[in-house]
Order: structure tokens, then C-alpha cells, then sequence
């Protein structure tokens, strides 16, 4: 099946960026420079500790490895377990890294960048439309209803998008349009800034598809402004070729609760082709309410 790109531009003036990508928390080999900490558990009477090894299998899943530790994590009876924590507030135990499965060597999850839009803004969003060659055709705009529909009509997000057509876009906070330049089929958008989403959206190449496929592309380039990262920027395994982008300076901060290896339904990944529904999957809804 034909798969398409969508691109992720940072500035509107800037060109498209294809991004290598590195892995931030690179493990030392040498063991003697990995600090521990042990919490001794008096019920079973044995020292838990942070390891390289298991700093090793938390990197290889992506997870930041700055700052892991060992806690007292307080239980509801007022007991407490040692725990791992990692990432500020990922509680997990010795037994659960280690179990942690690679599969095929590759895991994806949800991501979101460093950067996000203030909790609880109503974001105003502009469909540009109107007697101009930028201007989202019928299908497009039906889409673009669609596609804030898919924020809209989730519980437990704080942010909101209030939306109208028009050619004026200069005190809204986004403005999708149409850029008739590109030859090529999908979207661009860039990263929330300030705690302002990003601004200009643009979609190309699309008129012909189905409208749950601008659906998508639309939806993608507004989880994009509002600070998703690819679901698979590590691997961009659904665009058929290991191409990874960069983690600096925009961030790649996994999201807890989305489900770790490929998920080719997330409306996140890199590449879509015409089968797509242009529907948030569980793991997009979990991300969204885990940032907002």
C-alpha cells in the first residue's frame, strides 16, 4: 500500500526538515560512572538498586535515564515498597525493566515535545477560506470540522478549539490552509511555543482523497501544533525505512500509559496511506489527556 509523508517544519519560512535522530541518555560503558542508590526492603531483607543494566533497558525504551532512583513509594495502608522511579513520576520495580520485551529491537510510543500550549486555552482556529489560491477547497473544509471535532469531543483535555472560516487570520491563534506550491500529498506544521500552539498550518496534495484521509492529515497537523511528537520519530517505521529524526532541541518525552511497541493505528505516525480513518486511536486519546 502507497504511503505518505507528512512533513514537520519548525518555522513557516523554513525549508522541510528531514531529521536524523540520536538517543539522549547514552549509557556509559564504563559501569564505575553510573551513580546507585539502594533502598533496603526490611520485609525481604534485600538492597534494591539502580543497575546499568537496567539503566540500559529503560534507554533502549527510549526513557530518560537523567535522574533514575530508588524511592519509598507510599502505599494506601501507609507501608511503603521500594520502587524505581523514573522520569519524575514513573513508578516501576526491578522485576517490571527487566521484564521490558524489545520484540524486533524497535518500540514506539506517544510522545510530546518539550513545549506545550498553556492548560485550559481555548485555542481560536481559522479555516482559511475564500477567493484565494490558498484557500481550503469544500472537502477540505468539511474535514477541517472534522478534525477539531476530534479534540472537541474528548473528556478529560483542558484545551479547546473554537473554530471559523474566513480570510482574516490575524488574531487567531492557528490558521489551516491550502499550499497549492508543494507536489507532494500531506501536511506541515510546527511545535507549540510560549504556551502558544503553533500558528500556520498547511496541507497539499489532498483534494483527491477521501475526506477521512484529510481528516487525518489535518488532525496529525494539529496534534503536531499542539505538541505531539511522531509516535514512531525514532524509527519512522510507517514510512517503510529506518529514518529517524532528532530528539534536540524540540524534546521527545515519552507519554505514560500509551502502549509501547509499533502501533500502526495512531493518527501520530510518520507516514499515513488511503486506508486511514482519520480517528484518534486509545494511545492518542491517552496522550492528549496525559498533556492536557
Amino acid at each position: 500500500m502507497k504511503k505518505f509523508k507528512i512533513f514537520l517544519v519548525v518555522m513557516l519560512s523554513a525549508p522541510f526538515l528531514f531529521q536524523s535522530c540520536e538517543k539522549e541518555d547514552v549509557i556509559p560503558e564504563d559501569s564505575s560512572q553510573i551513580e546507585t542508590e539502594t533502598v533496603v526492603d526490611d520485609k525481604e531483607d534485600t538492597a534494591v538498586k539502580v543497575t546499568k543494566e537496567m539503566l540500559k533497558k529503560l534507554s533502549d525504551f527510549y526513557m530518560n535515564t537523567n535522574d533514575v532512583k530508588v524511592v519509598d513509594f507510599l502505599l494506601p495502608d501507609g507501608s511503603t515498597k521500594p520502587m524505581i522511579q523514573v522520569e519524575e513520576d514513573i513508578m516501576l520495580t526491578v522485576e517490571q525493566i527487566m521484564d521490558m520485551d524489545m520484540g524486533n529491537g524497535l518500540t514506539d510510543r506517544n510522545y510530546h515535545t518539550n513545549n506545550l500550549v498553556t492548560q485550559g486555552r481555548n485555542i481560536s482556529i481559522l479555516g482559511y477560506y475564500g477567493a484565494s489560491a490558498y484557500s481550503l477547497s469544500n472537502k477540505e473544509a468539511n474535514a477541517l470540522i472534522l478534525a477539531v471535532e476530534n479534540f472537541n469531543q474528548l473528556s478529560g483535555v483542558s484545551i479547546s478549539f473554537t473554530l471559523t472560516f474566513g480570510t482574516n487570520f490575524s488574531d487567531k491563534d492557528m490558521v489551516v490552509y491550502f499550499n497549492p506550491t508543494i507536489n507532494a500529498s500531506g501536511g506541515s506544521a510546527g511545535f507549540p511555543a510560549n504556551g502558544l500552539p503553533n500558528k500556520f498550518v498547511q496541507i497539499f496534495g489532498l483534494d483527491t482523497f477521501s475526506i477521512d484521509v484529510i481528516e487525518h492529515v489535518i488532525t496529525h497537523e494539529i496534534g503536531h501544533s499542539v505538541g505531539f511528537r511522531h509516535t514512531d520519530w525514532a524509527t519512522r517505521q510507517s514510512c517503510g525505512s529506518y529514518d529517524p529524526e532528532l530528539v534536540a532541541p524540540y524534546g521527545a518525552n515519552a507519554i505514560p500509559g500509551t502502549s509501547a511497541g509499533y502501533n500502526p493505528d495512531s493518527i501520530m505516525l510518520a507516514c499515513f496511506n488511503s486506508s486511514v480513518d482519520g480517528e484518534f486511536d486509545s494511545d492518542d486519546i491517552v496522550g492528549l489527556q496525559y498533556m492536557y
